[in-house]
């Protein structure tokens, strides 16, 4: 248990930022399953508005940190890849 006032209030601090991120990590969930769900259904343009909102909050949450780098290119890939493979079949 926290002893110190710091510590305390570094408790305190943590717990808020901890509660904070998972707002946004679900936000970004959210985005890739929108689009995930666009493509399973088929719908090209569909597809294409989500991935293009899911785009900057992507990056967004890499570059606060939230998630790695890589992550976020490898999630911004796969989902481009299944967008252009519906378009040419």
């Amino acid at each position: 248990m926290a002893n110190s006032a710091q510590a305390r209030k570094r408790s305190r601090q943590a717990e808020n930022h901890r509660q904070h991120n998972m707002g946004l990590r679900s936000m970004l969930r959210t985005h890739i399953k929108k689009v995930i769900k666009a493509i399973a259904q088929g719908n090209v343009e569909q597809a294409q508005a989500q991935y293009q909102v899911a785009i900057p909050i992507i990056d967004r949450m890499a570059n606060k940190g939230l998630i790695h780098k890589n992550k976020a290119a490898r999630h911004k890939s796969r989902l481009n890849t299944r967008i252009h493979a519906m378009q040419s079949s």
